[in-house]
């Protein structure tokens, strides 16, 4: 929200920078976004008078002027203006200066004759505005010479940008920020704005009006009429605060209305009171498919979560939100209605994101607003129609109040609070910290009781007092004390220790990191090859996205490293090793759900490196997280990877995920002309079977028997049946297998292939004999030859 300084000096007073007020505010919670500072860019700008005028011999068109600017010497200055004469006071920038724009100014000679600056006209100063601009800015005669220009004419103007968080509500106005401001400064009080008005037409807005509410949605709903009302501009200081506070002046009716919004924080409304053919307004929900046409010009489709304001059955506002086109203030409108209410502010969230229409009305509205501010905003709006002399306030206010907000107290001590923040603090300068925010506070004992206003809807438990009493102490003042609750332990979870050991593997194993965007284009999935039919097409999109390019949710995090590699690759990296930890969405059936996030891990390799690459560091990852159950089978059916060198990864019956070469024309989608190596595993599976318990194992007594053995297999036989055979065969006594040889070639039969492998033999009880021994490794050859054809070479 911003707040112009200007504004903000009304209601306190402030003799600081802007910037340090900032700051100050920032320290007390309420956080500055940024300042924006008008004039600043006007630099090394005087007044001076010029005392003569002469014609410049060479030139036609140019004066050489003498002009006064208060120091010993006159200053010659070239110009070709017209408009000015002897004695005139006019802007002067000097050698050095800055003007609007960023324009630098510095002596030189014009024609042979030195200028050492420039007179300056309003467009030069920044200050024109939209009127056309004919040449200087001519100052009035009594002008003290020499002064700064930005003094002279109040040219500088800061805007505070904060950034008001949800539970503070009452900070959403000028006003609210003064409050704050008062209470961060100190020894200062905040006023409030005028509110007294007189009711000059004796006519009774409750003989022309009636009000019905139909739904509780609506907390509170006052209105007011006014008549012989007078349609045009506001006056120049009220267009100043509602242009620095980013609001455009439109005429005085609407311009009150914004102008108590943003002072106070209660949006308002103006109805023109001939369109309200009814005299009776209804607050009710709207009809599902209702059609109804906003100030905006825009038609919108309501449905009956939205809340309406009602001329009778007809819809002319959605309420807390905007007015509608049917009712507005016309020009030639002699009467209006002031509509000042309250509505739930869950309603009006849901309301205005449903309609993508959220205004600076729904804004304050979402955020639930005290329902007694509707009167002091109403009182004030009259008394602005008064001061303005827009018009003549009617008699009578129609209020409907169901359930009235009452302030509430609460009792907390002192002690707790000090214990709670580990500070010192005396509780009569508790007392005064919390009378400083309109908390009334009366000591009892060690207790403070404190009156609560209904502004203060966030103050409710004794830990919010605290908060109150430790931001105007001044965190800064809070020192430092160790926890003293028995039961914080610090420490990682189980998870966090998984993570730093998957990363640690990873990193080991030669990756570096990568993070990218979970949200992607409907487009990756042609560009993976995947059919139109594939469940990985199923996405939760995004409502309201950034563009196409991030419009779903991924599925897969396949695309994503793929755009990884192609972006390394465009840029001649010609070596790429990376990894990412993200999530998929997969969406849940139930719409009312939210969609499955699932942990993935994603490898991604290219540049002197192979399928046995990847699978290296898969393996490197199951052996360091304790995995010892796990197998690879042969994966053809995966249109993104190539069908001959892809293989799936199983836990017990566990699918942990894929891993192996990606298809060339998926490749080629991305622009890598190299062999691309990927795997994606489910994290989740992974840390369901890890092991991180680690047992202690003596180094073996006894000494181990080698065999070696090459058989000749079919070319189509799996290694890991291989294995798996010998394992099984080879009982406690097989301690390791090890593979060493694969040959294919002269001498080998076609369709054939030789593996030759190292068996290693152990008793941890005693020495085997060539007996015990050769028993196993028979058996082990037997079984290979029964079950796959094996032939012992």
């Amino acid at each position: 929200m911003k707040v112009p300084v200007k504004w903000l000096k009304d209601y306190v007073d402030i003799d600081i920078p802007a910037k340090e007020l900032g700051d100050r505010l920032t320290l007390s919670g309420s956080k500055v976004e940024g300042i924006e500072t008008t004039g600043d860019e006007i630099q090394n700008v005087v007044t001076g008078k010029i005392v003569e005028i002469v014609k410049h011999p060479e030139a036609d068109k140019l004066s050489i002027c003498q002009v006064d600017i208060n120091k010993e010497e006159l200053l010659q200055i070239v110009t070709a203006a017209t408009n000015m004469k002897e004695h005139d006071v006019v802007p002067v920038a000097l050698h050095g200066s800055t003007l609007h724009g960023g324009l630098k100014i510095k002596k030189g000679k014009l024609r042979g004759e030195v200028s050492n600056g420039m007179f300056c006209s309003e467009e030069e100063l920044g200050i024109a505005g939209d009127k056309p601009v004919h040449g200087l800015m001519i100052l009035p005669q009594d002008t003290l010479l020499g002064k700064d220009i930005k003094e002279v004419l109040d040219m500088t103007s800061s805007v505070i940008d904060f950034e008001i968080t949800s539970n503070r509500p009452d900070c959403l106005s000028v006003v609210g920020i003064a409050r704050e401001t008062a209470a961060t400064l100190g020894a200062r009080k905040y006023k409030m704005p005028e509110l007294k008005f007189e009711a000059v037409c004796k006519d009774n807005i409750k003989d022309e009006l009636k009000v019905d509410i139909k739904d509780k949605l609506c907390r509170r709903y006052m209105a007011r009429g006014v008549k012989n009302i007078k349609i045009q501009p506001s006056p120049g200081w009220m267009q100043d605060r509602l242009l620095e506070a980013g609001v455009r002046p439109i005429n005085n009716m609407v311009d009150i209305t914004n102008f108590v919004m943003l002072e106070l924080g209660q949006p308002m409304h103006a109805f023109d009171a001939r369109q309200i053919t009814s005299k009776n307004i209804v607050v009710e929900r709207a009809l599902d498919g209702e059609k109804f046409t906003t100030l905006d010009d825009e038609e919108r489709i309501l449905d009956s979560n939205v809340l309406n304001i009602k001329d009778g059955d007809r819809t002319i506002g959605l309420a807390g939100i905007m007015g509608g086109l049917n009712s507005e203030v016309q020009d030639d409108t002699t009467s209006i209605i002031f509509e000042s209410a309250t509505f739930d502010g869950t309603n009006i969230r849901i309301s205005a994101n449903k309609l993508a229409l959220r205004t600076e009305a729904s804004s304050r509205f979402e955020k639930d607003l005290d329902p007694n501010l509707a009167e002091i905003a109403l009182d004030r709006a009259c008394h602005l129609v008064q001061e303005l002399e827009a018009g003549e306030v009617m008699e009578g206010t129609i209020d409907i109040y169901p359930e009235k907000l009452e302030r509430h107290t609460l009792e907390v001590d002192s002690n707790w609070i000090n214990t709670f923040l580990g500070t010192d603090i005396s509780k009569e300068d508790m007392k005064e910290y919390l009378d400083r925010l309109e908390l009334n506070t009366e000591v009892k004992e060690d207790n403070l009781v404190i009156d609560v206003p209904t502004f203060r809807s966030d103050i409710n438990i004794r830990e919010d007092v605290a908060e109150e009493v430790a931001r105007i102490y001044g965190y800064s003042n809070v020192p430092t004390t160790i926890i003293k609750s028995v039961n914080a332990r610090g420490g990682k979870s189980l998870k966090q220790k998984l993570d730093d050991k998957l990363v640690e593997t990873l990193m080991c194993s030669g990756l570096n990191q990568s993070i990218s965007y979970s949200f992607v284009s409907p487009k990756v999935f042609d560009k993976i090859l995947l059919p139109e039919d594939s469940d990985l097409r199923k996405v939760v999109s995004v409502r309201n996205p950034l563009g196409e390019d991030y419009s779903i949710m991924r599925t897969t995090t396949v695309p994503s490293m793929m755009e990884a590699l192609g972006r390394n690759y465009s840029r001649n990296n010609s070596y790429v090793r990376i990894f990412e930890m993200g999530k998929v969405y997969i969406p849940n059936e139930d719409e009312n759900k939210l969609p499955e996030e699932r942990n993935i891990l994603t490898l991604g390799l290219y540049g002197d490196a192979d399928y046995f690459h990847v699978k290296g560091v898969v393996e490197n990852i199951l052996e360091n997280l304790g995995i010892d159950k796990f197998s690879f089978k042969r994966e053809s059916e995966n249109p993104s990877f190539h069908p001959g060198k892809t293989a799936a990864l199983y836990i017990k019956k566990d699918l942990v995920g894929i891993l192996g070469e990606i298809h060339p024309d998926v490749a080629e989608n991305y622009g890598v002309d190299e062999r691309c190596y990927i795997a994606e595993l489910n994290i989740d599976i992974l840390y369901k079977y890890a092991n991180m318990d680690k047992k202690y194992k003596a180094i073996p007594k006894f000494p181990a028997v080698t065999r070696d053995m090459a058989i000749l297999i079919d070319d189509s036989v799996l290694v890991q049946d291989i294995e798996e055979i010998m394992h099984k065969q080879g009982g406690h006594l097989l301690e390791s297998i090890k593979l060493f040889d694969v040959y294919k070639g002269e001498q080998i039969p076609e369709g054939k292939k030789s593996i030759a492998y190292s068996l290693i033999y152990r008793e941890e009880n005693k020495t085997l004999t060539d007996n015990e021994v050769n028993k196993v490794h028979d058996k082990i050859v037997r079984t290979l030859e029964n079950r796959l054809g094996a032939q012992l070479r």
